[in-house]
């Protein structure tokens, strides 16, 4: 048998080699570093590790589209001015920035809930963090499936 030359190996072999490069690109945001997100979370709470409870990370398990994912992060608070919610901030495993939102908060907000929509790279781990009046730092990690990848690196 006759091995295979000419301009369709060629063309195969510049095809595999393509598409070996695009699939490096698209799973590039999803290899980072695991312990980054602990890290992001160790910066804004200046080295307290905080305790899980009290905030509650309301987002689907399974999400068909990460470019516009719906989350809610309500806090257990009585929110009195002696006792109150005074940042929520909320972190991602996998996206090139891991600081995803923040959310400053006094006793007159009334109730310890904020909403609104991310981007989620692909399949990863979300933390919310509250900061409370006393010092205080609760947090909820929760771990999301995407089927559908958004921020991907090079979007304008």
């Amino acid at each position: 048998m006759l091995a295979k030359t000419g301009p369709n190996l060629k063309r195969r072999r510049l095809l595999a080699g393509s598409a070996a490069l695009g699939a490096t690109i698209l799973v590039r945001p999803a290899a980072a570093a695991p312990d980054e997100l602990a890290a992001a979370v160790q910066a804004w709470t200046g080295g307290i590790k905080p305790t899980p409870g009290r905030v509650k990370f309301d987002i689907a398990s399974l999400v068909d589209n990460g470019n516009a994912v719906p989350i809610t992060v309500s806090v257990d608070s009585a929110m009195t001015a002696a006792d109150h919610v005074a940042a929520i901030a909320i972190f991602n495993e996998r996206n090139p920035q891991r600081d995803v939102a923040r959310f400053a908060l006094g006793p007159r907000a009334g109730r310890a809930k904020v909403s609104t929509r991310i981007r989620l790279a692909t399949s990863q781990k979300l933390t919310a963090v509250a900061k409370m009046s006393d010092g205080s730092y609760w947090s909820d990690t929760v771990d999301v499936v995407v089927t559908l990848a958004a921020c991907i690196e090079g979007e304008s």
